[in-house]
């Protein structure tokens, strides 16, 4: 499956970046996700595969597309031949706000796996923390934020003043960042893409050592995906809040509302492919270029079973005669 699809799946979180950068810092956030919805769900129909959406923009009767369910792929339309069974994650665009208001970080993110390998998250809250590889075991959901952070440093041979933690800013966290500073650790706040951060975390030389706080789950199943290829680790714990939400998880075969889950509970999956592709610029990836012969992109792609990590740069060019490529 890896072998088959990485790069299939590479092109078509390509043509999603590109056509939500189009529509970047106009102001319209509904318009931007629609725009890589769109292309994404057009390019990934001429993917080789029997592909079903577990994590998309939605239910049927609240999503136009990409909704949870959704049959996708190659095999909707010829039945001549039997295609590859492959569950779906997406979030179209990342950083939604980010991409309307010309911010950075914004990016297109797509995770597959074979039948049953990515959980069936509701969208609801998660509590998360992330950590690298050289840190996995050594935190835990229920301790507090000084126990897990004097468990990383000890692990990065550091000391906690040295760590640097990403965290939403969300009124929700106030205690949270108020913890983190007593112990003398940084924080940077992000205002939107805790799953972009997640990946920051676990990549090296990114100056960032851990993601802790409460997101969106199904952000949190994309990130073990990522997180199963680069070794690293997340740990995470649904909030069910409301009467509705327990509904929802019966609905959803969730059984134990405070389960925490792992990483590989997360993503479970042999084989797993996580792509992603900048919209606009920031810490992991360049955003999308335009120039006058074409657009220039660049993306992340991984393979669980072939263990490998690839930072694409693709130049995408105009269709004439005296198209010219330039090497910066």
């Amino acid at each position: 499956m890896e072998t088959e699809l990485s790069l299939e799946f590479l092109r078509v979180v390509e043509r999603a970046a590109i056509a939500s950068a189009r529509t970047m810092g106009l102001g319209d956030r509904h318009g931007s996700d629609q725009a890589a919805v769109q292309a994404m769900r057009s390019e990934m129909d001429s993917v080789g595969m029997d592909g079903t959406i577990v994590i998309g923009e939605g239910e049927r009767d609240e999503a136009p597309m990409l909704f949870i369910g959704e049959k996708v792929g190659a095999a909707a339309r010829d039945k001549s031949r039997k295609y590859p069974q492959v569950d779906i994650a997406v979030d179209p665009l990342e950083g939604t706000n980010l991409c309307a208001t010309g911010e950075p970080n914004a990016i297109v993110v797509l995770a597959a796996s074979d039948h049953g390998g990515l959980l069936h998250a509701p969208d609801l809250y998660m509590e998360k923390i992330v950590v690298g590889p050289a840190c996995r075991g050594a935190v835990e959901l229920d301790a507090t934020p000084e126990h897990n952070l004097r468990a990383i440093a000890k692990r990065l041979d550091r000391k906690v003043e040295d760590l640097v933690v990403i965290v939403l800013e969300r009124p929700r966290h106030e205690k949270l960042i108020a913890d983190i500073r007593k112990t003398g650790a940084r924080i940077r706040l992000i205002t939107d893409g805790d799953l972009s951060a997640g990946i920051t975390a676990a990549v090296s030389n990114m100056g960032v050592h851990a993601v802790m706080g409460t997101g969106g789950a199904p952000e949190g199943v994309l990130t073990a995906a990522a997180l199963r290829c680069l070794n690293g680790q997340i740990i995470g714990r649904l909030v069910a809040s409301k009467p509705e939400h327990h509904e929802r998880l019966a609905q959803m075969g969730i059984k134990d509302a405070k389960r925490i889950y792992d990483t590989q509970d997360l993503a479970p999956g042999k084989n797993i492919i996580f792509a992603c592709t900048g919209v606009t610029g920031g810490n992991l990836l360049r955003g999308v270029r335009f120039f006058g012969d074409g657009t220039r992109t660049q993306s992340l792609i991984m393979t669980l079973d072939q263990r490998q990590v690839r930072f694409i740069d693709s130049v995408h060019l105009e269709k004439g005669a005296d198209v010219k490529v330039r090497f910066y």
